[in-house]
């Protein structure tokens, strides 16, 4: 194949896009997304008020692949879509959701990581559960007029 055939992605733009804070909101928002175009509506690139880094069709491909690699299963889907119509997950309290929640958790547990990846949703930053928990880590140790950092021995 000549070198001129090559495909080649458009050069887009440097939009500034605002990634998802979760899957969850990635995934409402793809159900949303998907309702609208079911209903007749036509999107354009970059015409949204909050201009995200994807297009719903990105989420259908990621599912997709998921699918076909056995990391998700049809149950999983089924829970998606029902649950993404309704806009809100189910509630483990209930008796009547708790097998949905445990597939539902499941199922965003596989997608959250190549949304990460792909940079879709944020990636979570680390905290500690207990803030105070390495208090020793910033110490000061004063002797008289000097203060000095403490410091472990290595």
């Amino acid at each position: 194949m000549p070198s001129d055939q090559r495909y080649s992605p458009k050069p887009q733009p440097d939009i500034h896009t605002t990634p998802f804070e979760s899957a969850v909101d990635t995934w409402f928002w793809f159900i949303q997304a998907q309702e609208a175009r079911n209903e007749g509506a036509r999107f354009t690139a970059g015409m949204s008020l909050t201009s995200r880094p994807c297009e719903p069709t990105d989420i259908l491909k990621i599912l997709d692949r998921l699918y076909r690699n056995r990391r998700l299963e049809r149950d999983h889907l089924l829970v998606l879509r029902h649950y993404g119509r309704r806009q809100f997950p189910p509630d483990p309290r209930r008796i009547k959701e708790v097998r949905a929640h445990k597939l539902w958790k499941e199922a965003l547990e596989r997608i959250e990581p190549v949304l990460v990846r792909k940079g879709i949703v944020r990636g979570k930053k680390l905290t500690c559960n207990r803030p105070n928990k390495f208090w020793s880590h910033g110490a000061v140790v004063y002797h008289g007029n000097q203060s000095t950092r403490f410091m472990e021995a290595s």
